[in-house]
């Protein structure tokens, strides 16, 4: 038995009133992919939808905090928010880092204790450029290639989206490395193969225009070509 689970880290650029006169400075950047992943939320609830499967998601923008890092990392906070006393970032991080991971973890940890294999897909997008380089593909596959059944499903999924869409550039492990610091890498180190394959689904953002019938098209051919790969590797 799979169980699938969604999320989405950096579904949106909204700030609590109580934190924008941080963001005076900063404000242009919450716009930008610095502040969220756009498309990412509308793919993610897609992917929900079509699986019937758990959602979980953010639309507080990642300049505030970025939960798609470690407590501890550097890039936690965001040039806006790392200047705040330390019992602030503590008070930040109790109210909009911690319930977010903490109902992540809930609900893998549910699914593995009733039986359940959990495939986890973290929904993000990438912009098509970065520090003058073009990224060089319409969707990533970020994995942990250690594992068997993330690196299998990964393979498989790659293979049906390219049967789909032969136009379609379909990359493993890029533009990130999969074992980068990140939520699927935290749940892993706590769930065992056999349990746990957590993939991060990056998409071009050239794609990614909400209410765009491409970009539907796009997020249909994804889920779709998801449950062909997921029927392949059971």
């Amino acid at each position: 038995m799979t169980r699938l689970l969604i999320t989405c880290e950096h579904g949106g650029n909204k700030i609590p009133p109580q934190y924008r006169p941080l963001f005076k400075k900063h404000h242009g950047l919450l716009g930008t992919h610095r502040g969220y992943d756009p498309g990412a939320l509308a793919m993610a609830r897609d992917f929900a939808k079509a699986f019937d499967a758990e959602l979980v998601y953010s639309t507080t923008s990642r300049l505030l905090v970025e939960l798609n890092r470690s407590p501890r990392h550097p890039q936690v906070l965001s040039v806006a928010t790392r200047t705040l006393p330390p019992d602030e970032r503590e008070r930040l991080l109790q109210r909009y880092y911690w319930p977010y991971r903490n109902r992540v973890e809930a609900q893998v940890a549910a699914a593995v204790a009733e039986g359940a294999g959990v495939v986890h897909v973290s929904s993000h997008s990438f912009t098509p450029k970065l520090d003058g380089e073009v990224r060089r593909a319409d969707v990533g596959l970020l994995y942990d290639p250690a594992r068997t059944r993330e690196r299998e499903l990964c393979l498989a999924w790659q293979d049906e989206i390219r049967h789909a869409d032969a136009g379609l550039t379909v990359r493993r492990n890029y533009p990130y490395r999969g074992t980068g610091d990140g939520l699927t890498t935290h749940l892993r180190r706590l769930h065992a193969d056999r349990d746990y394959a957590g993939i991060e689904l990056e998409v071009n953002q050239k794609h990614t225009r909400v209410g765009d019938s491409a970009a539907r098209g796009l997020r249909k051919l994804l889920a779709w070509t998801l449950a062909r790969a997921l029927e392949r590797t059971q």
